[in-house]
Protein backbone atom coordinates (compact mmCIF):
# COMPACT_ATOMS: atom_id res chain seq x y z
CA UNK A 1 0.00 0.00 0.00
CA UNK A 2 1.31 3.42 -0.92
CA UNK A 3 1.78 6.10 1.68
CA UNK A 4 0.02 8.64 -0.60
CA UNK A 5 -2.22 8.39 -3.63
CA UNK A 6 -2.74 10.94 -6.41
CA UNK A 7 -6.42 11.56 -7.15
CA UNK A 8 -5.69 14.56 -9.38
CA UNK A 9 -7.22 12.85 -12.44
CA UNK A 10 -10.25 11.59 -10.54
CA UNK A 11 -13.80 12.45 -11.52
CA UNK A 12 -16.70 13.20 -9.19
CA UNK A 13 -19.93 11.30 -9.40
CA UNK A 14 -21.15 7.72 -9.31
CA UNK A 15 -18.79 4.93 -10.25
CA UNK A 16 -21.55 3.01 -12.01
CA UNK A 17 -23.83 4.96 -14.35
CA UNK A 18 -27.55 4.23 -14.33
CA UNK A 19 -29.38 2.98 -17.39
CA UNK A 20 -31.51 5.30 -19.46
CA UNK A 21 -35.09 5.39 -18.18
CA UNK A 22 -34.10 4.46 -14.63
CA UNK A 23 -33.62 6.63 -11.56
CA UNK A 24 -31.54 5.71 -8.56
CA UNK A 25 -33.45 6.32 -5.32
CA UNK A 26 -33.27 5.35 -1.69
CA UNK A 27 -36.32 3.49 -0.45
CA UNK A 28 -36.99 1.85 2.89
CA UNK A 29 -38.66 -1.54 2.72
CA UNK A 30 -39.61 -3.83 5.59
CA UNK A 31 -37.05 -6.59 6.13
CA UNK A 32 -39.57 -9.37 5.54
CA UNK A 33 -40.64 -7.91 2.20
CA UNK A 34 -37.07 -7.59 0.97
CA UNK A 35 -36.27 -11.10 2.21
CA UNK A 36 -39.30 -12.47 0.32
CA UNK A 37 -38.21 -10.90 -2.99
CA UNK A 38 -34.61 -12.09 -2.51
CA UNK A 39 -35.87 -15.60 -1.70
CA UNK A 40 -38.01 -15.62 -4.85
CA UNK A 41 -34.97 -14.77 -6.96
CA UNK A 42 -32.88 -17.40 -5.17
CA UNK A 43 -35.55 -20.09 -5.74
CA UNK A 44 -35.74 -19.15 -9.41
CA UNK A 45 -32.02 -19.85 -9.72
CA UNK A 46 -30.82 -16.27 -9.94
CA UNK A 47 -31.75 -12.89 -11.24
CA UNK A 48 -32.23 -9.49 -9.69
CA UNK A 49 -34.60 -8.86 -6.80
CA UNK A 50 -34.88 -5.19 -7.79
CA UNK A 51 -36.21 -6.20 -11.20
CA UNK A 52 -38.73 -8.45 -9.46
CA UNK A 53 -39.89 -5.58 -7.24
CA UNK A 54 -40.19 -3.38 -10.35
CA UNK A 55 -42.32 -6.05 -12.08
CA UNK A 56 -44.56 -6.37 -9.02
CA UNK A 57 -45.11 -2.61 -8.95
CA UNK A 58 -45.90 -2.54 -12.68
CA UNK A 59 -48.39 -5.37 -12.27
CA UNK A 60 -50.07 -3.54 -9.40
CA UNK A 61 -50.24 -0.34 -11.48
CA UNK A 62 -51.81 -2.13 -14.44
CA UNK A 63 -54.48 -3.88 -12.35
CA UNK A 64 -55.27 -0.95 -10.07
CA UNK A 65 -58.21 0.93 -11.54
CA UNK A 66 -59.74 2.50 -8.47
CA UNK A 67 -58.52 6.03 -7.75
CA UNK A 68 -56.72 6.65 -4.47
CA UNK A 69 -59.52 8.85 -3.12
CA UNK A 70 -62.13 6.20 -3.92
CA UNK A 71 -59.98 3.54 -2.25
CA UNK A 72 -59.60 5.62 0.90
CA UNK A 73 -63.33 6.36 1.04
CA UNK A 74 -64.15 2.65 0.61
CA UNK A 75 -61.73 1.60 3.36
CA UNK A 76 -62.96 4.29 5.75
CA UNK A 77 -66.59 3.21 5.17
CA UNK A 78 -65.63 -0.43 5.83
CA UNK A 79 -63.82 0.51 9.03
CA UNK A 80 -66.74 2.65 10.25
CA UNK A 81 -69.12 -0.26 9.63
CA UNK A 82 -66.85 -2.62 11.57
CA UNK A 83 -66.61 -0.16 14.48
CA UNK A 84 -70.40 0.31 14.68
Amino acid sequence: MKKEYDFGGGKRGPVVTTHSGKTRITIRLDNDILAWFRDQVHRAGGGNYQTLINQALREHMSTKQEALEATLRRIIREEIRKAS
